[in-house]
């Protein structure tokens, strides 16, 4: 099965549509967030003061990332301001145009959990499902997208950095010569 969901063309197609409505989903949340004034200060702030808790021993579910939050991501909130709407945006685009397809799933995902690990369900585990799928699907899902010219091309940059990439005159040292025109 999992050789199908990586390989197949048919379900490469399949990818494709959950690909583009799930890039829908994340462009159109940063979109309103980058032109509606976002600010994630009161989201923080509330997800400090009203964490997680377990009702049966009343002690944090997620302690390290309440204290991510207060000690880093409040401090520094106007950065996140930025970034947030920004990634969501770059995930969506990435999904949509098929670029960089595992790479743009696995950062939504991430952002669900983060989202998750604050306190708000929402949509997040539709989203994180759905990224799952696309992220299982690895180039496949990007079969019909800009990753079919574009991790080719990464693929010979990457060979050609691991095995020497200077191919060009050289002096006796082995270092490049300088050419002059």
């Amino acid at each position: 099965m999992l050789k199908w969901v990586r390989e197949n063309v048919y379900a490469a197609g399949i990818f494709l549509i959950l690909r583009v409505y799930l890039g829908w989903q994340w462009m159109t949340a940063g979109w309103h967030k980058l032109t509606g004034g976002f600010d994630a200060t009161g989201f923080m702030k509330g997800a400090v003061t009203k964490p997680i808790v377990d009702k049966a021993t009343n002690e944090l579910v997620y302690p390290t990332f309440t204290a991510f939050l207060e000690h880093f991501a409040l401090p520094h909130a106007a950065w996140f301001n930025i970034i947030i709407p920004i990634g969501e945006f770059l995930v969506g685009l990435g999904l949509i145009l098929g670029a960089l397809t595992t790479a743009a799933a696995f950062f939504g995902m991430l952002m669900n959990f983060m989202f998750l690990f604050a306190g708000t369900v929402s949509t997040n585990p539709w989203l994180i499902l759905l990224g799952g799928l696309v992220f299982i699907a690895e180039t496949n899902a990007g079969r019909f997208g800009v990753d079919y010219y574009l991790l080719p091309l990464i693929r010979k940059a990457t060979q050609k950095l691991k095995h020497g990439g200077y191919k060009g005159p050289t002096t006796t040292g082995g270092k490049p010569k300088a050419l002059h025109v």
